[in-house]
């Protein structure tokens, strides 16, 4: 039981990182950012900017996205579930990262 609150904490925390993310890189209004967006019929994103999030991704939560994997995120929630399936049990999310510098 533990883990899944764990999990569900950590979703949490990701999509409130994402939705900053996606505000202060893209201008996105808030309300346009929920876990069923579609990332290129909502926001009209395009595949170079899946790979800068990607990319970000990568960096700032110490995860692998593979190309395969990248095709099939079509949603904020897509985004979510991938990291939350890759992070490692012991990995610190970047809201709580600076914190421990």
């Amino acid at each position: 039981m533990k883990g899944k609150n764990q999990k569900d904490k950590n979703s949490d925390e990701i999509f409130q990182f994402l939705k900053k993310y996606f505000i202060q890189e893209f201008e996105i209004s808030e309300e346009k950012i929920l876990p069923e967006t579609n990332l290129y019929q909502d926001l009209e994103l395009d595949s170079i900017d899946a790979f800068n999030i990607a990319g970000m991704i990568e960096m700032k939560m110490n995860i692998e996205i593979e190309d395969d994997d990248l095709k099939k995120i079509v949603t904020i929630q897509d985004i979510v579930d991938h990291i939350v399936q890759n992070l490692a049990p012991d990995s610190i999310l970047p809201s709580s990262a600076g914190q421990l510098q």
